[in-house]
């Protein structure tokens, strides 16, 4: 009993080990190979990242002699803690001024834009009126539609108004051209039952107290959302501000960083000084919320 009990056991278990054994092998290698192309595209992906900041680094610590001697920005510095470079770029090029101007711009803009996106997105979602598909196209086809065809007439609008060379011609344009953040609010606004607002309505609230009570608390995330990738686009504009505000007493940090190629146009060093004074706000900015702008993101269309 002994012997035929013991091969029983062992055959089944002997016979799967050699037919998945072979699977196994052939399996393993495209597994090894599709785990270092991941990585590999992960380290061309943050070196495309990383290169140019550490360049622009290591340029504004250098010295303009060290610049003439050896022109590769991966060079190292001589003096690690040479701080010259900022300091020029800080006074001589007007960066303090330049970034009251951006924070004045900025802090408008995204109020506007977060009042008008939100309202847009809850008239548009819970009131039901003719021609309602139609401003929803209209928003896609203005999406697609490229701001430089249209530049002719926003110039001749914004020279009427009387804005022109002023703080709020870019605030204006600013809040009347993202459509982006309409459709943001407008995934978040889906998912908030319709019963709260009956409840509120029940309760004797009107339209505007239920967006202001009800609705926008819940755009938190949302708002979140808009309010950073709404953010560094403007912090990061050029376009705007260097046609609308010519005046260098109203220039921002990418137009001042602009016109370092007047007065230090071979200076290279101050240059990359007052380009790293510029990335650094929304550098840190970025990596800190970052995580609101994936959770953001990912609620508002999971939903």
């Amino acid at each position: 009993m002994t012997a035929i009990a013991g091969p029983s056991r062992r055959g089944p278990g002997h016979r799967r080990s050699r037919r998945h054994g072979p699977a196994r092998r052939a399996t393993s290698p495209r597994a090894a190979l599709a785990v270092l192309l991941t990585y590999l595209s992960l380290v061309l992906a943050s070196a495309v990242v990383v290169v140019p900041l550490l360049a622009i680094v290591l340029t504004s610590l250098r010295t303009s002699g060290e610049m003439a001697a050896n022109g590769n920005p991966l060079s190292p510095p001589d003096d690690w803690f040479n701080l010259h470079n900022y300091k020029v770029a800080f006074t001589d090029g007007a960066m303090l001024q330049a970034l009251g101007n951006t924070a004045f711009i900025l802090v408008f803009s995204l109020l506007g834009t977060v009042l008008i996106g939100s309202m847009t997105a809850y008239a548009v979602d819970r009131f039901r009126f003719r021609g309602r598909r139609l401003v929803l196209t209209l928003f896609l086809v203005a999406a697609l539609v490229p701001g430089v065809t249209t530049q002719v007439a926003t110039y001749q609008v914004v020279n009427q108004l009387g804005v022109m060379n002023t703080h709020w011609a870019p605030i204006l344009l600013y809040m009347g051209t993202d459509i982006v953040s309409i459709y943001i609010f407008l995934q978040f606004i889906r998912s908030i039952p319709t019963s709260l607002d009956e409840a509120a309505r029940i309760d004797g609230a009107s339209p505007l107290t239920i967006y202001w009570r009800v609705i926008l608390p819940l755009l938190k995330p949302a708002i979140a959302t808009v309010v950073i990738v709404k953010g560094v686009a403007i912090y990061n504009d050029f376009y705007i501000p260097f046609l609308y505000m010519p005046s260098a007493e109203l220039g921002t940090i990418s137009t001042s960083l602009f016109r370092f190629k007047g007065p230090f146009g071979a200076h290279w060093e101050v240059v990359a000084a007052g380009a790293a004074l510029v990335i650094l706000p929304s550098l840190v900015v970025f990596l800190t919320l970052q995580r609101f702008i994936y959770s953001g993101l990912t609620r508002g269309s999971g939903r």
